[in-house]
């Protein structure tokens, strides 16, 4: 099975804060920051899992075509 490479694994993108005037202080509920607040939290786990499948992926090695064994070289002029 084919392992995931960093284009098929972007970086999670952070949620967009609301601004303040995005609140309308009425106290609802939930209110825009709260949502933010558990985007933000969605955001930093899957941040963190993401780090830990880069850092991973770069403890394995990767294969490699294998050398082409070179032939010994003859000189020239010489038979």
């Amino acid at each position: 099975m084919p392992r995931a490479t960093l284009r098929d694994d972007p970086q999670p993108v952070p949620p967009v804060q609301p601004d303040l005037d995005d609140c309308c202080h009425s106290g609802c509920n939930p209110c825009v920051f709260d949502l933010y607040d558990e985007a933000l939290e969605r955001y930093q786990a899957a941040l963190a899992q993401w780090r830990e499948r880069q850092a991973a992926e770069a403890s394995v090695p990767k294969q490699t075509a294998p050398r082409r064994q070179s032939r010994p070289r003859q000189r020239r002029g010489s038979a």
